[in-house]
């Protein structure tokens, strides 16, 4: 089941349930919400990872251009989600080694490399898995929030420009959105962002 409104373009400005007004296919976009699961559980290990002085650069700039792809209009290729799905995956076995975190969630521990487990996955990991509105609301502005900034942060890193400040908050908003917070708590992050 689509559910997407991150655009101005939803039908009816309530989201996109069947195929997105803008051309994206439903199964697209469950690959796109199961690939920022993914980037949500390499974020709290990153996250360890630099606590500990370790070099995160290209696990930074993974995490970066993988919310930059999934802005509306930027890519609709099944098998490109696809590929860094199972990219993701690999990049979270690599960087968990010796890390223990006391967090439960399947972000980050979940592994298939089956496309039909992976699109069974993506099915249950939406926008919608979140009952509360509010926290569902609020968890996805910061997920659209980093969408914008990743697409700035992308373009600039091209241009060779650098700053963890800014990845390292891309990552915390990215694990807190897996984490337990009030509505106050969440609202402060969406102003951070």
């Amino acid at each position: 089941f689509m559910f997407c409104y991150q655009c101005e373009e939803t039908n009816k400005g309530k989201g996109c349930t069947i195929a997105g007004i803008c051309g994206k296919k439903a199964e697209v976009a469950e690959l796109m919400d199961l690939f920022i699961h993914l980037l949500r559980g390499i974020s709290v290990y990153n996250l360890e990872l630099k606590k500990n002085g370790k070099p995160t650069e290209k696990v930074d700039r993974f995490i970066v251009d993988g919310l930059f792809s999934t802005i509306t209009n930027v890519n609709f290729d099944k098998k490109y989600f696809l590929n860094k799905i199972n990219k993701a995956l690999e990049i979270r076995e690599n960087i968990k080694e010796d890390i223990t975190i006391d967090l439960r969630d399947d972000a980050l521990d979940w592994h298939s490399t089956d496309e039909n487990e992976i699109m069974e996955k993506a099915k249950t990991v939406g926008v919608l898995r979140t009952n509360n509105e509010d926290i569902r609301s609020l968890r996805e502005l910061i997920i659209y929030g980093l969408k914008g900034m990743a697409a700035y942060y992308h373009h600039a890193n091209i241009l060779g420009e650098k700053d963890n400040e800014i990845t390292t908050f891309m990552q915390e908003a990215l694990a807190a959105t897996l984490l337990e917070k009030t509505v106050e708590e969440l609202t402060q992050l969406v102003l951070k962002c």
